[in-house]
């Protein structure tokens, strides 16, 4: 494609009345000054008002601004250990001992963009540019099903030849594979997608074509610092397209959403309530939050100079203070950590509340493909920073994540059920704040990890896991929830079902 063409695409992407339509008064939902404020009248809290509002938050109810700038201002240690310690009963109450995997599948590192941080910008000649085939697409998928998983999300760059009809071309390509297990069979049933900003018309062809979770990240909220960032001829460049994305998603029939910061480009304090904001928004306009918050923290990226020297880079202790108080400030939210952290550090943030993570990542284009092709278990680790758009910190197989987490009592779930029996969108914001959606998650879990261990589990991990499964089989059938009616007889048929080799079964 030559850059004329590109150059013509780029012009027509934004909608400026796709903007307009959600300002208030012709402002956005985000007043610098406003939070800034916020954050410094709400210094040195009273200890009984933080824990006044830790018992809000038990009450799985969402924490206004002020509430979630005091508790962004606590300096006590002990009071940091309370608060870690509601983080994690928050996420039990709501969502159970579950730990949801996924896998992220990188289809194309071409892009239109030019930001400051990123492996992938135009400018970034020592990146090595490709788009994967729907062959291609296939393979990588098989080979993220050989592992175990059961959902994806899916990651391109901004670009024409990556638009909203070859997204819709790789879901229905992912949706198509299902590769024979030691048992059964394995498929993707779930393909979320991280892409950039859409019209409404473009995102109506996704969800035609059965997408899951949309995620669009804002990066930062501050709007002196992104438009330093990105510069302002391309499209990231216009703030308010990125930050209405997810509202012109709700619009198309997309009511499973996700949002995120990339904590390292401002002040953290600041990016968490713009999280919260960006939330408060959606529930305003829509009446449905985002079903995921996601906190990446910068790391490495080829050719970029920002990744490895911004001031503002996060340190892991404010790390796991940022993702407590987002437990806490949207108690009814998932929260996703990722594979850019170091081992060490996913199991103590995992412990204040997380719900989701991935494993066995590979964010190189056609890399799940090309790690087959390694001579050893050990080279399978190994990263291509000029293929890649930043550097992770854990490069572990799903089967080593999942053996820890049994460990830690946790249990993997690869459950796709709630999406494909229609409780997504405000049925399932309901049935999270009441803590009844986390019930039949457990159900599920039980079911879709009794598929790992029998199709994809090392003998060390089933070994691990069985006795995981007998505790929560014991649980489950003393709680009086599943003893109404005929849950539990169902769910123990479905259990003996895939005991035997039956598959995809769930509540």
């Amino acid at each position: 494609m030559s850059e004329l063409a590109v150059n013509d695409w780029v012009k027509q992407v934004i909608k400026t009345d796709e903007i307009d339509k959600y300002l208030i008064d012709g402002k956005d939902f985000i007043d610098e000054e406003v939070i800034k404020n916020e954050l410094s009248v709400h210094r040195n809290p009273d200890k009984q008002q933080v824990r006044d509002i830790i018992a809000k938050s038990l009450r799985i109810e969402r924490l206004e601004p002020w509430e979630t700038a005091t508790l962004l201002n606590v300096e006590e240690p002990d009071i940091w250990e309370e608060m870690y310690a509601a983080g994690l009963a928050v996420k039990r109450k709501v969502y159970d001992n579950r730990i949801v995997f996924f896998a992220p599948l990188y289809c194309s590192n071409l892009c239109v963009n030019n930001c400051a941080y990123c492996g992938f910008r135009y400018e970034n000649k020592d990146e090595k540019r490709r788009i994967l085939s729907m062959d291609e697409v296939r393979q990588e998928t098989e080979a993220v099903i050989s592992e175990g998983h059961k959902r994806m999300i899916v990651v391109y760059g901004e670009h024409p030849r990556s638009d909203a009809d070859y997204i819709a071309r790789t879901i229905e390509t992912i949706y198509g594979v299902r590769k024979k297990a030691r048992r059964g069979f394995g498929d993707i049933r779930r393909v979320n997608i991280n892409a950039a900003p859409m019209s409404i018309a473009d995102l109506k062809k996704l969800w035609n074509v059965g997408i899951g979770t949309y995620q669009v990240f804002q990066e930062t909220y501050h709007k002196p610092t992104y438009a330093g960032l990105h510069p302002a001829n391309t499209i990231k460049g216009n703030y308010r397209w990125r930050l209405y994305a997810l509202h012109r998603a709700m619009e198309a029939g997309i009511d499973d959403l996700a949002i995120g910061a990339l904590f390292g480009l401002y002040n953290w304090r600041f990016e968490v309530m713009g999280l919260l904001y960006h939330a408060i928004d959606l529930e305003r306009q829509f009446g449905i939050g985002p079903h995921t918050i996601s906190f990446p923290r910068m790391t490495p990226a080829s050719g970029s100079f920002v990744s490895t020297h911004s001031k503002y880079l996060v340190n892991d202790e404010d790390f796991k203070k940022l993702v407590t108080v987002l437990r806490l400030s949207v108690p009814y939210t998932g929260l996703i950590i990722t594979a850019r952290e170091r081992p060490e550090l996913r199991r103590a943030v995992i412990r204040v509340g997380c719900t989701q993570t991935d494993a066995s990542t590979k964010i190189g284009i056609g890399g799940y493909t090309a790690a087959l092709k390694k001579l050893s278990y050990l080279e399978q680790s190994d990263q291509e920073i000029d293929k890649q758009q930043f550097t992770l910190g854990d490069t572990r197989h799903l089967d080593d994540v999942v053996r820890e987490l049994a460990e830690m009592g946790m249990i993997t779930s690869f459950c796709t059920a709630g999406y494909r029996c229609g409780r997504t969108g405000d049925k399932i914001m309901g049935l999270l704040k009441s803590c009844t959606e986390g019930k039949f998650c457990k159900l599920n879990a039980v079911l879709t990890f009794r598929e790992y261990l029998d199709d994809y589990a090392s003998p060390e991990t089933k070994a691990i896991g069985e006795n995981l499964i007998d505790q929560e089989l014991a649980q489950i059938r003393e709680i009086p929830f599943f003893r109404q009616g005929t849950l539990l007889e169902t769910f123990e048929k479905m259990y003996q079902d895939t005991l035997k080799g039956k598959r995809d079964v769930y509540i």
